[in-house]
């Protein structure tokens, strides 16, 4: 019996200096930088929320036809702008499209500078059958050359924009 007593004794004073080790669990502290992004607008005042991607756009537009009209708010990549006087733009709707954002009774101009640029367009979206009198004006604001202006001879169905606001990234 003293045997036990004394295998007690030791494994109680053993277990007694043993290090106290506890299953802590480190919590994780993640902070994600929020970065917030500053907008210039343009026309009506608009808000950032609820912009769509410009290929789901273009999956909109895929599905009008000629006369349909869709209220939108889009994230466009603008691609070139009227180096007239910044009266209407193009960006890119993904898949090698593009649309055509005119503003809203040519309330509001862009700046010509801003190809490559962010932007987020409110407005009306609809599919315009554009004739060739029209496709040649918006060539020759865009700067082509004369013999690009002649070259355009077919009508063309076109992904078209009329915006009331636009709110353009701030770098």
């Amino acid at each position: 019996m003293k045997k036990y007593l004394l295998i007690i004794a030791v494994a109680a004073a053993f277990y007694a200096c043993k290090e106290e080790t506890k299953n802590n669990v480190e919590e994780q502290v993640v902070e994600k930088e929020v970065v917030e992004v500053k907008y210039k607008s343009f026309g009506k005042e608009i808000m950032a929320d609820d912009a769509i991607a410009a290929n789901s756009m273009l999956t909109h537009y895929k599905d009008l036809k000629v006369g349909d009209t869709i209220d939108t708010k889009v994230k466009l990549k603008v691609n070139e702008v009227c180096q007239a006087k910044g009266c209407w733009m193009t960006a890119d709707l993904g898949d090698g499209n593009e649309v055509r954002v005119t503003f809203k009774d040519y309330g509001f101009f862009m700046p010509k500078n801003i190809s490559g640029e962010e932007v987020i367009v409110n407005g009306k979206a609809f599919v315009k059958e554009m004739p060739v009198e029209e496709l040649r004006h918006y060539a020759e604001d865009a700067g082509k050359s004369k013999e690009e202006i002649e070259a355009i001879t077919d009508p063309e169905r076109t992904y078209s924009l009329v915006a009331d606001g636009v709110l353009l990234v701030e770098k």
